[in-house]
């Protein structure tokens, strides 16, 4: 008697992060679905939301690849303008080869996410290359987002070039929607077939 009286609600908290990505918990709380709102077959709505992340885990990965396009943009751009000792920054390995790092990282990364997208686009199973997309993305960001730091120095700290803030950002695609811990364990189990890890 006491469940079927017990209160039926939908809430919503936001929740402050230290970027500018809105993010809120959802709390479910006695909530009936009608059987109209069932997506797939009732009791496999876990399947339907785990390909669901394959697309997720590809969107993410493109938002890396134009992280890394923004860091390789601004980095190349100033070390070719700020010049010390009578040559630009980019003339010294210490600076010019970490950005070429970072650039075929970046090609690589950006391949991988071509793959799952196009399989996704066909409706096939996109897990291993969404994953491998993911975390491929999420660490050439990070690796661009570190070579742009060491080209502006000091500045990269300063509001108005947008390295600080995009550092921020990008940082974040390295541990959600999914850890790279959790992308290694799936490729492990699910693309090489060992054991379980976890």
């Amino acid at each position: 008697m006491q469940d079927a009286l017990a209160k039926k609600t939908l809430s919503i908290k936001p929740i402050r992060t230290m970027i500018n990505h809105s993010t809120t918990e959802v709390f479910f709380d006695n909530l009936e679905v009608p059987s109209w709102n069932i997506i797939g077959k009732e009791g496999g709505g876990f399947r339907v939301v785990l390909q669901s992340m394959n697309a997720e885990r590809t969107l993410i990965a493109s938002e890396s690849i134009g992280d890394c396009r923004f860091f390789l943009d601004r980095a190349v751009a100033y070390s070719k303008e700020r010049v010390v000792f009578g040559k630009p920054i980019g003339a010294n390995q210490g600076i010019q080869f970490p950005i070429a790092k970072a650039y075929m990282a970046t090609e690589a990364a950006a391949t991988m996410v071509e793959q799952a997208a196009t399989k996704l686009d066909r409706g096939e199973n996109a897990g291993k290359e969404a994953n491998i997309a993911k975390y491929l993305a999420a660490e050439a960001a990070f690796e661009c987002a570190q070579a742009a730091f060491q080209t502006f120095g000091g500045f990269s700290f300063a509001e108005e070039y947008d390295i600080e803030r995009k550092f921020r950002e990008c940082t974040l695609y390295r541990i959600a929607p999914i850890s790279a811990n959790l992308v290694m364990s799936f490729v492990g189990q699910h693309v090489l077939g060992m054991p379980r890890s976890y």
